[in-house]
């Protein structure tokens, strides 16, 4: 299948279908609509041009994705790493990804995402697609790629940060459910590093946030009658959560309790006091993106996991005991 049997297929000009393919403005979406329908039934991809490295950026949309959080972070890497490489990106969220039938890209960036939102991702699309914070699917899907955080390097970070600090029982809400994302993983790291460290490794003293805000309240007040000296909250929103639930129990950060959580560009260091966090590269992360992308377009071998250390930003919400 050419270029010239979709123009004979769908009654119109070679140059039409390749303006088409290119996204012409002055085509009507009857005829945009009837080419790219017989190319799928064909299963025909047009080439890339090295000119057009258009990059479609696959948001999520559920409310489990704090907009503040991670993925706002992410994406403001990606958009200002990527164009420096020569790519124009296009945002879409995960619930429109049908849209992807219909327009013409190198490559795809997924911020989170599972194996069930990309069914048969190899066969409908010759592009790579790129999995941004999320651990490696259960099985290899060609041309999916994976740029992540060491979530095991992260959590003993954090743990041994708050050791340091004499902080000997430590509550930790990992924010999410275990059957998404990196929440499970993010736990199991959390149990080992409580165990190197010789602290205790209650079940009750480690638990899951749900999707949103909602429970932090709750699951503080629980630990904190358990008598916990430090609070560690990766994900979500748990910074501005963990705070705000501290003070309706009267407990004062870092005196009465340490706190460490994730980075949050427009929070963490204008907190009072301001907030020790790790944080995930997101600089490197966006890199690492671009370097995926352009050994496609180079026809390299793409390197199917890249996994990125956390950093720890020190500021003043662990106590000097």
């Amino acid at each position: 299948m050419n270029i010239q049997e979709i123009a004979k297929l769908a009654g119109v000009s070679p140059a039409t279908v390749s303006r088409v393919f290119s996204h012409h403005p002055g085509i009507s979406e009857d005829v945009r609509n009837k080419v790219f329908d017989i190319a799928r039934s064909h299963n025909y991809h047009p080439r890339f041009s090295q000119k057009q490295k258009n990059v479609v950026i696959i948001t999520p949309y559920n409310s489990e994705f704090p907009a503040q959080s991670c993925v706002d972070m992410i994406l403001m890497a990606l958009m200002q790493k990527l164009p420096q490489q020569g790519f124009r990106l296009e945002i879409l969220p995960l619930n429109n990804i049908e849209r992807l039938e219909s327009i013409q890209f190198c490559g795809a960036v997924a911020i989170g995402g599972e194996l069930s939102d990309f069914p048969g991702w190899a066969e409908r699309f010759p592009v790579p697609l790129v999995i941004v914070d999320r651990p490696p699917w259960n099985r290899r899907v060609e041309n999916v790629c994976f740029v992540r955080s060491d979530e095991e390097q992260g959590m003993e970070l954090a743990i041994k940060h708050l050791v340091q600090h004499g902080c000997r029982k430590i509550g930790c809400i990992i924010h999410g459910t275990p059957e998404r994302g990196n929440a499970k993983l993010r736990h199991d790291a959390v149990t080992a590093a409580l165990k190197q460290h010789g602290l205790p490794v209650d079940p009750l003293l480690i638990c899951y946030s749900g999707d949103g805000s909602e429970k932090y309240v709750e699951l503080i007040g629980k630990l904190l009658k358990r008598g916990v000296d430090a609070l560690f909250c990766p994900g979500g929103n748990a910074g501005i959560s963990g705070v705000y639930a501290l003070s309706l129990f009267n407990r004062k950060i870092p005196d009465d309790i340490s706190l460490i959580a994730s980075e949050q560009t427009f929070y963490s260091r204008f907190a009072v006091p301001p907030q020790t966090t790790i944080s995930p590269d997101y600089s490197g992360m966006a890199e690492a993106v671009g370097k995926v992308l352009t050994d496609w377009l180079d026809n390299a071998p793409l390197t199917p996991v890249i996994t990125l250390p956390y950093r720890l930003i020190e500021r003043e919400s662990v106590s000097e005991k």
